[in-house]
């Protein structure tokens, strides 16, 4: 498949007001093709808000959007079919069947008669509803309303893909089953726009769009947000025996730190530096010319849940000084 070198979705200052309630506020980014943005943010930040202004659901108060290069509300139907959309409420039919809603999607998307059944199976067998085929969806659990809704989504193998909390009452195992099926679809050319209320599905994405308040607060891979939420990267400094206090005043004065030293026990200390890669072995000579026995100097990976909560916190920080 190949990707168009055009951005997939252009946002500009996009902006939506319900009420006096503004629920996107000024966002700008852009998401090449072929790549999984993943949104996280607290409940009620705009997520939902913000994938609906992208595909036209909503019209934008102020700004704009671009998908594919145009104006959402401009598409033509050969246009919207190169879309899938799978929103967070159950919008099939509760009389219908599994099989049937289904099908029922799949003649919505114009696929034929002929092969559909192939493709219906096997995306049942994806979300793993094959053997409930015949229940009616009324009958079924809310994780396999789902997993339902998600099939209907990818029926069609949309070029464009906006999920809306696509793991949400999902088990740990389909949850991570899923993922390596977006990351597979991204791997074919596909655009995902995945909003999330697992921080820790932010390592499966190329991008993260951290949101609170109905503000973009930042566009980044998710290897760069823990810099981004510490100001750097974290280095755990183990040593055999206490260490004397004017040895930690001679780290903590080397140029590579970056905040004060956080001392966890006697012998631990945990520091941030510039870049972990750099400041271990300065670390290790250090320790050595001052025979200081080490048991380990390692780099720290705070998780996901813990970075997004440094991020708010800093945001908020910012947004009170500056009031």
């Amino acid at each position: 498949m190949t990707i168009s070198k055009e951005p997939a979705i252009q946002a500009s200052q996009l902006t939506k007001i319900f009420g006096k309630e503004i629920a996107v506020d000024a966002m700008s980014f852009e998401l090449p093709p072929g790549k999984i943005l993943g949104v996280i943010g607290p409940s009620g930040c705009g997520k939902t808000t913000t994938l609906r202004l992208t595909i036209g659901i909503y019209n934008p108060s102020s700004g704009e959007v671009k998908l594919m290069g145009f104006n959402p509300h401009k598409f033509s139907s050969a246009m919207r079919r190169k879309i899938g959309y799978m929103p967070q409420l159950f919008v099939l039919y509760p009389q219908l069947t599994v099989w049937e809603n289904l099908s029922f999607a799949a003649s919505i998307y114009g696929l034929s008669w002929i092969g559909r059944k192939k493709r219906l199976q096997k995306v049942l067998e994806f979300v793993d509803l094959d053997k409930h085929r015949d229940k009616l969806a009324l009958n079924i659990s809310g994780g396999m309303q789902r997993r339902l809704s998600l099939a209907a989504t990818l029926i069609h193998d949309p070029q464009y893909i906006f999920l809306d909390e696509p793991t949400a009452g999902i088990d740990p195992v389909l949850r991570r089953r899923f993922w390596d099926h977006f990351v597979h679809l991204r791997d074919e050319g596909r655009t995902l726009f995945v909003t999330t209320q697992y921080v820790g599905e932010a390592a499966y994405c190329d991008l993260v769009a951290v949101m609170a308040k109905g503000k973009l607060l930042m566009v980044e891979p998710p290897e760069l947000l823990r810099k981004r939420a510490y100001s750097g990267e974290i280095v755990n400094y183990r040593s055999a025996a206490p260490l004397h206090l004017e040895h930690i005043a001679e780290i903590q004065r080397m140029p590579f730190m970056r905040s004060e030293i956080e001392i966890k026990s006697p012998t631990v200390l945990r520091m941030t530096v510039d870049e972990a890669s750099t400041a271990m072995p300065q670390l290790m000579t250090w320790s050595s010319e001052r025979g200081i026995n080490i048991q380990a100097i390692e780099e720290f990976v705070p998780p996901f849940d813990d970075v997004f909560v440094e991020l708010l916190r800093r945001a908020e920080a910012q947004e009170d000084a500056s009031s």
